[in-house]
């Protein structure tokens, strides 16, 4: 899989970045320092390709996803890092997902079918990815969900059924509303920010 890796602080966290359609695994890289500036970063490169932009899965229409397709891309992207773990040594207790839109729907379809497969997670502009997913219990992982009240691709209530999906699997959730559209803005990154650093 196509990635890029940064070496940060000897036993410090690694945040594995998962970009929005049509980015690149260099696209958050200025988001990965604001969170954490001593983290290791491992961004990855969706491999799907929609009308020349990049996804991590296929969709079959705006908002409607190709489940198959998903299920089957978490698996592999979980056994990559598998291997990146081993080949960049790092701690496999301390991986952080840090997605954006299709890459946040990625980060979390990994963890509702594969468990705690990071320690922590934060999801920009995310939705529920999945119709049906096994009732992995998550135990108490912090995860931070930064939503838009205005984003017209993720409405808030689609927003509130991923928190309280993840909730019931005894995640510890942080939602964090801003008033923008589907797009990052500062104030919510900082509030990520915040979210990493507290104990």
């Amino acid at each position: 899989m196509k990635h890029l890796f940064e070496a940060g602080k000897p036993g410090h966290r690694t945040l594995v970045l998962f970009h929005g359609t049509g980015g690149k695994e260099r696209d958050l890289i200025p988001v990965a320092k604001l969170l954490d500036g001593e983290a290791s970063i491992l961004a990855l490169r969706g491999e799907v390709s929609e009308n020349g932009m990049l996804r991590f899965f296929r969709r079959l229409a705006e908002g409607v996803f190709d489940e198959a397709d998903v299920m089957a891309r978490a698996q592999d992207i979980k056994a990559f890092l598998e291997e990146a773990v081993a080949s960049y040594g790092l701690d496999p207790s301390q991986l952080t997902a840090v997605g954006y839109s299709n890459g946040a729907n990625m980060a979390a379809a990994m963890t509702l079918l594969h468990g705690p497969v990071f320690a922590e997670a934060v999801l920009f502009a995310p939705m529920v990815p999945l119709k049906d997913t096994p009732e992995i219990p998550l135990k108490g992982m912090p995860i931070f969900l930064g939503a838009g009240t205005n984003d017209p691709i993720v409405v808030p209530e689609n927003t509130r059924a991923l928190e309280e999906l993840l909730r019931r699997r005894g995640a510890a959730v942080k939602t964090y509303w801003h008033g923008e559209g589907h797009r990052l803005t500062r104030e919510e990154v900082l509030a990520a920010q915040s979210f990493l650093q507290t104990p």
